[in-house]
């Protein structure tokens, strides 16, 4: 099954690495990666292009990861391959082989994996991550929970080595992915949602929070 599994993992990164921000925001006319924080992921989407297109990240990119893990799936791999298939979608994700690894921060492509392998400790950390996003309106801050109660959620009741490995790699990630985040976070300068941003053009566009 070694090689069933490599083909998997290189077809969940090249899943992954479908920029699907890259593209919406490309379809309004808009750089997302000279944009706002230059991420192609749906919150910088939502402050440069508008709600419908973040929205439309927001449901493609853990598609992906489903999409990933259900050829796993059908091509018999067990739980290890498929903890693999996933991380590897979210790494696609991050590090883009299309966009010189440049990429999301890997939180709606986690999500994806997560419903596909261990549903119940992923729908509660996003309603942990959704509740805390709502009381301060920082996307960075209710992701990062969100990953941390993942651990918490799974931790809490049977759990398997793979499941454990893939919870807290994925958390691992999208931590690294928000170190900038973290720093703003800390210094009081993060961006709620709602804020302007700049597009190339010099004009601005107000976003409601949602």
């Amino acid at each position: 099954m070694i090689p069933v599994t490599l083909l998997c993992v290189t077809v969940g990164y090249l899943i992954g690495s479908f920029p699907t921000g890259y593209f919406v925001a490309r379809a309004h006319g808009v750089d997302i990666q000279k944009v706002g924080s230059g991420n192609i992921g749906a919150t910088n989407v939502l402050r440069a292009v508008g709600l419908w297109p973040a929205i439309l990240v927001v449901l493609a990119d853990p598609l992906k990861a489903l999409l990933a893990v259900l050829i796993a799936s059908a091509l018999g791999l067990g739980a290890w391959g498929l903890v693999l298939t996933g991380v590897a979608t979210v790494l696609g994700n991050n590090f883009n082989v299309f966009l010189g690894f440049r990429g999301g921060k890997g939180v709606a492509t986690s999500i994806g994996v997560g419903l596909a392998l261990v549903p119940l400790t992923t729908l509660a950390a996003l309603a942990v991550g959704l509740f805390t996003i709502a009381l301060g309106r920082f996307v960075s801050l209710g992701s990062l929970v969100a990953m941390f109660s993942a651990i918490f959620f799974l931790i809490m009741g049977p759990f398997s080595a793979p499941q454990l490995f893939l919870v807290v790699t994925l958390a691992g990630l999208v931590i690294f992915k928000h170190r900038e985040n973290i720093r703003r976070l800390a210094e009081g300068t993060e961006r709620r949602l709602g804020v302007k941003t700049e597009h190339a053009s010099g004009s601005q566009k107000e976003v409601s929070g949602a």
